[in-house]
């Protein structure tokens, strides 16, 4: 069918029938089929459009909110987003609190949508003063005609998605839906779909990913609360009991690290061109064991791609954030790349033949601005020759400028491989060895040096 056949009276109307797309690359092997909803489709980019809109229009039917007033939040972001769209239609102003572990670009968006946002730190307990819901609570309760969205505990949040995640996916199935794959946050999404379909299937089996250091699935198998530990995943799991969370309606949990999270999602952008945040790793994690349990092509399992990958591009897609963080390995840089990433303009072998003249060597350095040359015969090193030596020769003899550099020549620098690691070089290198050749293919194409190299460890470029 063809969508967006008529126009809209505003933006708020296009939130919502976002398109389940199957999985095809990350599930190969697997016979169950994997579809995943896609809710970045949602104009604000997120599935927390949804409950975004419905929040202030069920404070506006109670009278909570009126004409003019304030929308205060405790959010990761998105439902910062939702609700702020929502606001800027409707006239509202916005305050949010959001944890400092949240990637920048997310703090950045709510501004540009008009809010204020006010950074909190991740690492307090749920009850202290700085925490961001407690905080946002304080913030709402100190203004007038002003409401608290409390997503975590407005079962309008779990209303939402039955009115409409839940029937979109049974629709969108034709009810051949068997498993739904949702790692909860607020639990908004998970409880209020799950219901909806276990309304219409009975046998429909939901099952909720939960990053490790979450204390949800604890709470789920205990009946405690346990204390929970960070974790990297933005927006889902957390170290509170979240009221929106119908736990009734989940019938497993399945625990997701950060690292296979994080790598799966960034997989599904190279391979199926679906570019979404590091939560979604966690429900791709989740769903893809699902469907290699139930081993059978009848079955449907679906789940949820909850936000833009726009959002983490400081994080999830960033190479040095990951290994900084032991997610990515550290990078294994061979001495070819760093004498290719020298950017001093000058030739990548400066070097000057046994029968060259000191007085031409001299230049030679002087015009390159290097302190040091090795002495090639046939492509072979077979001495070398440094600036300060040669210097202090020459004032105490200038008669040796004329003479041939065999003449005065040290022993010859080191040779590396091309494709050895720049670890050699941290043993090789040394005060009285500064220097080393490169060899490819039996050939000596560059030179590096202890410079080079302290210059790579310390990421200067």
């Amino acid at each position: 069918m063809p969508a967006h056949t008529k126009a809209y009276g505003d933006i708020l109307e296009t939130i919502g029938w976002t398109p389940l797309i199957r999985l095809n690359k990350v599930t190969q092997g697997v016979r169950t089929p994997v579809f995943a909803k896609a809710e970045f489709f949602n104009p604000g980019g997120s599935v927390k459009d949804r409950i975004g809109v419905a929040m202030i229009e069920a404070a506006e039917r109670e009278g909570r909110l009126k004409p003019g007033g304030l929308i205060v939040e405790a959010t990761s972001c998105n439902a910062g987003v939702g609700l702020a769209l929502a606001a800027a239609v409707k006239g509202y102003r916005c305050i949010f609190t959001m944890p400092d572990k949240m990637s920048q670009e997310k703090a950045r968006l709510l501004r540009a949508l008009g809010a204020d946002v006010i950074i909190t730190p991740t690492a307090v307990p749920p009850d202290h003063p700085d925490n961001y819901i407690v905080k946002g609570r304080a913030i709402a309760a100190a203004h007038a005609n002003a409401i608290f969205a409390d997503q975590h505990f407005n079962q309008v949040n779990p209303e939402a998605h039955y009115r409409t995640t839940g029937p979109e996916i049974w629709q969108q199935t034709e009810g051949a839906v068997t498993h739904f794959v949702c790692a909860p946050g607020t639990g908004g999404t998970v409880s209020g779909a799950g219901r909806y379909l276990k309304e219409q299937n009975p046998k429909i089996r939901v099952v909720a990913g939960d990053p490790v250091g979450s204390i949800y699935s604890d709470y789920a198998r205990s009946h405690r609360r346990s204390e929970g530990h960070p974790y990297k995943v933005e927006g889902i799991g957390g170290d509170k009991i979240p009221t929106a969370l119908h736990w009734d309606v989940i019938d497993e949990w399945i625990t997701v690290s950060d690292k296979d999270a994080m790598l799966i999602v960034r997989r599904l952008a190279r391979e199926e061109g679906l570019f979404a945040g590091g939560s979604t790793g966690v429900n791709i994690i989740s769903a893809l064991e699902v469907a290699r349990r139930v081993n059978d092509p009848k079955p449907l399992v679906v789940t949820i791609l909850c936000d833009t990958g726009e959002r983490y591009l400081s994080k999830v897609y960033n190479d040095e954030w990951l290994r900084e963080n032991q997610i990515l390995e550290p990078e294994r840089t061979t001495v070819g790349r760093l004498v290719g990433a020298k950017e001093n303009g000058a030739p990548p072998l400066i070097h000057v033949g046994p029968e060259a003249t000191v007085r031409q060597a001299l230049n030679l350095m002087s015009t390159y601005n290097v302190s040091q040359l090795p002495v090639l015969d046939a492509g072979d090193g077979v001495g070398a020759v440094l600036e300060q030596a040669l210097m202090a020769r020459a004032i105490g003899q200038p008669k040796i400028l004329d003479s041939p550099v065999r003449d005065v020549m040290d022993p010859p620098f080191p040779v590396v491989d091309v494709e050895s690691q720049i670890a050699l070089l941290t043993t090789l290198l040394s005060r009285t060895t500064p220097t080393a050749l490169v060899r490819r293919n039996g050939k000596v194409v560059g030179i590096v040096t202890r410079y080079d190299l302290l210059h790579q460890l310390a990421g200067i470029r």
